[in-house]
């Protein structure tokens, strides 16, 4: 297996983990300043999506590794 397949696991599979997490634990401003928009989350907490994203990526990429090295399930045709 190689090293750009292990990295465009990672990426695509960050970037998922990520817009799923997004939403969690948004919360909307019920009386926002001017200038702010009416459906900016108070905290957004970009901080602890990111990291959960990071491990959730690479719990996906240990599992691609362990179906495509140690089992042997690829995508490839025969």
């Amino acid at each position: 297996m190689s090293i750009a397949s292990f990295v465009i696991v990672y990426v695509i599979a960050w970037w998922l983990s990520l817009f799923i997490l997004l939403p969690i634990g948004v919360e909307r401003d019920d009386d926002p300043r001017e200038g702010n928009d009416a459906g900016a989350p108070v905290k957004h907490m970009i901080g602890k999506k990111m990291l959960g994203a990071t491990i959730a990526a690479f719990v996906a990429l240990g599992v691609y590794w362990y179906l495509a090295e140690v089992i042997g399930i690829t995508l490839r045709p025969d």
